[in-house]
């Protein structure tokens, strides 16, 4: 199974060519992995599903996320659109204290024909903030995401 997070564009994430600037795609890839995984005020009902947003990122919280690793497979240039883009999310991989967010950046839902434009993995570990260790994904965490593990990304161009 896959989250879908609607993500818009902003004028400011294109570069001189008219399309989304390629450093700019790490930050589109923040923010629906923000929305799928982090709890927020608005949670309760957000376009991911609040199901898998349990990672507390306020101030003060007891667990950082650290990337570890990143890679991004541009496929085709995204240009500006004022739908959103059509993000999909999994696990692809789920350690003691790490998991693989895969994705795959879709043109905007109902977008005819549909696009794949990226495709991305990023580590991430989770760290306590007091020890600035690695911890282990609680039970909690490993059943919220357990749905969504799925094989990970094959990048074509390795």
């Amino acid at each position: 199974m896959r989250l879908h997070v609607p993500i818009p564009l902003r004028w400011g994430d294109l570069d001189a060519y008219g399309h989304v600037n390629n450093a700019r795609m790490l930050s589109l890839l923040e923010e629906a992995r923000i929305q799928a995984f982090w709890v927020s005020d608005d949670t309760s009902e957000h376009a991911a599903g609040a199901t898998t947003a349990v990672i507390d990122a306020s101030p003060g919280t007891s667990t950082f996320t650290l990337i570890a690793r990143q890679e991004v497979e541009y496929l085709a240039p995204i240009p500006y659109s004022r739908l959103p883009l059509d993000v999909e999310l999994w696990i692809g991989r789920m350690g003691g204290a790490s998991l693989d967010v895969c994705y795959e950046v879709y043109s905007a839902e109902g977008a005819e024909p549909r696009v794949l434009h990226t495709r991305a993995a990023t580590t991430i570990v989770l760290v306590e903030a007091a020890s600035g260790r690695p911890r282990r994904i609680t039970p909690h965490e490993r059943s919220a995401w357990e749905p969504y593990l799925a094989d990970p990304i094959e990048f074509r161009h390795r």
